[in-house]
């Protein structure tokens, strides 16, 4: 529990029935065990003796049921949600007393994405599904290129929004890929990929 200022942009929790709900908390920590399950530890904050604003965790258990959309209201899933997000949930009023605390996830609303990541819209030069990376831009000059890595996290959708394995992608398709904002300084620059989208 850590002390900060009332100007902390962190939401608090209220209470409705037997149903809880936090509005603008900071992710703190995802774990995914696919992408249904898994949980995210949240903070929020709790108003305290002279105005302070005391910081809570709270583990926020998410299962088949759990229903995350973005702010947009579109479908979307555990995988996509990074520490440094902001989100608003619903979850159930029956906590455990570990700490921190744990509940079940109803509904999650991901409001923010982290401000650390890029956007590139490109054409495929090469897929590696046995190396887990995809590369885009001009297939003539590898200075022009950026090489994306590929995790168990990483989103790929088709032009509909559907989810597709790596391999369903070939040279030549172009893709929108989200990506973190830090490359290497190799030739192509690599980076880590976080959603891939047909377009």
């Amino acid at each position: 529990m850590n002390n900060t200022s009332a100007a902390d942009s962190r939401g608090t929790i209220t209470q409705r029935g037997n149903i809880m709900r936090v509005e603008n908390a900071l992710v703190e920590e995802v774990v995914t065990n696919s992408r249904t399950s898994g949980f995210i530890v949240i903070s929020y904050g709790v108003r305290g003796q002279g105005n302070m604003i005391q910081i809570e965790l709270l583990r926020l258990n998410v299962g088949r049921d759990t229903v995350i959309i973005n702010q947009f209201g579109e479908r979307t899933c555990l995988c996509e949600i990074r520490k440094g997000m902001f989100i608003d949930a619903e979850f159930s009023a029956v906590m455990t007393r570990s700490i921190p605390p744990q509940s079940n996830a109803f509904r999650i609303v991901v409001r923010q994405k982290e401000t650390s990541t890029s956007v590139t819209t490109d054409r495929v030069v090469k897929v590696d599904v046995n190396n887990g990376f995809l590369i885009t831009g001009n297939p003539a000059n590898p200075a022009r290129q950026m090489r994306f890595v590929i995790s168990n996290a990483t989103v790929i959708l088709d032009q509909r929004g559907r989810s597709i394995r790596l391999g369903s992608i070939r040279p030549g398709q172009m893709v929108k890929v989200e990506h973190a904002n830090f490359q290497t300084p190799s030739i192509p620059p690599q980076t880590t990929a976080f959603r891939i989208q047909l377009l």
